[in-house]
Parts: structure tokens; sequence; C-alpha cells
């Protein structure tokens, strides 16, 4: 059953029970303003089509317990971009998400890397270089169906310490988890995990930097940062004893180049080593291709260097910064498996290309890359070809959609 479909269960049990505090996994989407559009479950627009059921490379086993996770990568809310959101009272992003909603809902578990702090109109919207951005655009990622967000990355620190303790409110007043970044001591201790269908999986992010911005005196939990590679995997080793599998979120590597430094490939080795059973990469705004890394352990991790911008307003290198992708993946844990780093087999992989669509910095949608037009992507075909071609370079039997 896909997020969707439960809330829509859920809210149907307790109107006929006369129940009045839903048991949901995600937070009840607040009643809108008058003459504020309607969003989320109350939403005009019907829903997309539901996309294929994520393949298995082998049967289940009748007590065998699988998650199905989805991935995303840079969501980077440019001043366009929340422009081309803005309302008579207020934003609505949700449009912008409509077409590709069906594949992140129909996960167990979907995960986005927010690249923009999420600070809120009352600190001063703002773009490049120093970004800030509507509550509103939170909202819309998690009526999505996005489940947890990473808010380690160069920008996390732009508009201060505010910023991100007020994105970080509004991640928890809408019921999605975040990761790296932390309001204190404890909440950095603090190990985020998601449950699903009986398994736990542990998220953890880090990023390179925070484009020179330094972390307050005495609050270095603000922000995680790639430091020490020893408390690096000491961290992704105490989070695979808690939980089933380790997510980690990397935000590292060069911009815009298509294929992942050595330094890339270090840190993801060094997780892979610790624990990691999945490693997200982001921060090139291009995508890069997945891979198997042996864990050392009799094991391998699943690790895709850089999934792109999942939305973003940049033009060049163009059409490269205007095409990221959902990655796919089922986590299974066979009957009887307990413990071990080998206990969770990662498989299923798919990916779906993603295209930012908008014409002269206006109408903003996230679309499947097989729905752009050659009027307006010039030889679209050949494109999506060589974005499949790319993306297989080294797991050759990934389903590209």
């Amino acid at each position: 059953m896909t997020k969707r479909y439960c809330r829509y269960s859920v809210l149907l049990i307790l109107l006929l029970s006369g129940a009045c505090s839903p048991a949901s996994d995600r937070a009840a989407p607040s009643a809108p303003s008058p003459g504020e559009p309607r969003t989320g479950i109350g939403a005009k627009a019907p829903p997309a089509p539901a996309p294929p059921p994520l393949p298995s490379s082998e049967p289940a086993a009748p007590a065998e317990r699988r998650v199905t996770m989805a991935a995303v990568g840079d969501v980077l809310i440019h001043r366009t971009i929340y422009e081309d959101a803005r309302t008579q009272r207020s934003y609505d992003f949700h449009p912008f998400f409509e077409a590709v909603r069906p594949h992140l809902e129909g996960a167990d578990v979907t995960f986005a890397n927010q690249e923009s702090i999420t600070g809120g109109t009352a600190l001063g919207l703002s773009d490049y270089p120093a970004f800030n951005s509507p509550f509103e655009a939170a909202d819309a990622l998690r009526d999505a169906g996005v489940d947890i967000v990473s808010m380690a990355n160069n920008h996390t620190l732009d508009r201060g310490e505010q910023a991100v303790r007020q994105a970080i409110r509004h991640w928890k007043r809408l019921g999605v988890e975040y990761a790296g970044a932390s309001e204190n001591e404890a909440d950095r201790k603090r190990l985020r995990i998601v449950e699903r269908n009986g398994l736990k999986l542990a998220f953890v992010a880090w990023t390179y930097g925070t484009n020179g911005i330094p972390r307050p005196p005495g609050k270095p939990y603000l922000v995680h940062l790639l430091e020490q590679e020893r408390a690096f995997q000491q961290e992704i080793a105490e989070a695979k004893k808690q939980a089933d599998a380790v997510v980690v979120s990397l935000h590292f590597g060069t911009e815009y180049i298509r294929l992942p430094s050595e330094q890339q490939r270090k840190w993801a080795r060094l997780a892979a080593a610790a624990g990691a059973d999945v490693i997200l990469g982001h921060h090139p705004h291009v995508l890069q291709p997945p891979e198997w890394i042996d864990n050392g352990n009799g094991g391998r991790a699943l690790v895709t260097y850089s999934l792109g911008n999942f939305l973003a307003a940049q033009k060049r290198p163009d059409p490269y910064v205007r095409i990221g992708g959902i990655l796919k993946a089922e986590l299974r844990k066979p009957s009887g498996a307990s413990g071990g780093k080998a206990a969770v087999v990662v498989g299923g992989v798919r990916f779906l290309p993603t295209y930012v669509r908008f014409r002269a910095w206006r109408g903003y949608r996230v679309i499947p890359l097989s729905r752009a037009s050659e009027a307006e992507l010039p030889g679209v075909r050949g494109i999506r070809e060589e974005i499949a071609s790319h993306m297989r370079r080294w797991l050759p039997e990934l389903l590209v959609d």
C-alpha cells in the first residue's frame, strides 16, 4: 500500500469512528487560509497513474521483510522558483512535483537533499549565494511523499543559526525526519531512524564544508561536517548496531563534473567498510553513475555519487543541470536473519531520470525525462539514451525508466 492510499484509509477510518487524533506516520497538513489554494489530500489535481512496483532480484520468502526506498538529489530554491510559486497570500510549490509524486509516494521511505535552507519568509527570502527558502517548499515535499531530508550541505549556514533552527522546527511540525543538522548536543547524538515493515533504516548525513562560513563557537552540532575519518566510521558503525540498515548522505565532489573524484570514492569506501548499505551523493548538480562497493565483510553497498538537481534554476552546463532522477531500491532482510552487516540485502535497483521544465524562468515543473518534448529539449531521444548509458557505466544491470 502506498503512503498516499494509507493516509486516505486512515482518514476514512477516523471519519467512521469519530476519532479526533489520527494515528499516522506523517503529520496532517493544516487547513488553508481563505483564498489560499488547497493542497495535500484535498488537492484538486487528480492523482497521476501509479508507477510500476519496484522489481525484485529474487522471489520473496514468506517471512522476509522488505522496504522500498526512493531518493532524489538537490532541491535548490532559486529566486525565480519561489517567485514562480508565489500566490496572492503565500507560496504554492505543490504543482512543481505533481508529475513525479506517484514515484515518491510509491516508496515506503523517500529521501530528498534539501540544499537551500527552509528558514521561512520571516527571515527574508534570498537567493544565491546565501539561500533562504519558504516553509511552503518543505510543505510540498512532505505532501509529495518525502519522509526524510538531509540538511547537510555547503549552504546550511547561509543565513546563520536562526535559519537552521527555524528549518528544523518546521520539519518537526511536518513530521518529516531530518539528518545532517541538529539543534543541540542531544539532537546531535539522536540516531535518525525511520521504521517501515519491521525494518529500521538509520539515516546519517555530512557535508564537506559550508562555503567558508564557520559554525558558531561551541555549536558544532548545527551542521555535520566531514572531518575525522575515524569519527565518521564510528558513527556509521554505531548506527548499524541499532538499525537493520544504514543510509549515508554525503555532500561532496566537484560541481558540474559528471564522474566522481578520488575523494568521493575514498569517503564512499570508508562508509561501506563501516557498515553503510546505501550511500547517496550530492553537490555536483549533475548525475554521476552508481556502483557497488565491496564492504570488506562479504557484502556490498550501493553508492550513487551524485543524484543531480531535482529542482533548481540552473541552465549551464545545459542540459545536465536540469536532469536529475529518482533512485529506487529495495532493502530485504531474509527470514531468520538478525544483526550483522550482511543481514540486509540491497537489490531491485532502478532509476527514473527527471527533467526540470521551465521557460523564461517561469512554469517550473519536475517531470520524468521521458515526458520532455523535442521542442523544449532538442535531441531529447539521444539525451535519454546517453543518460541511461551514463548511469549504467558501472552498474550495467541498472533498470532505467
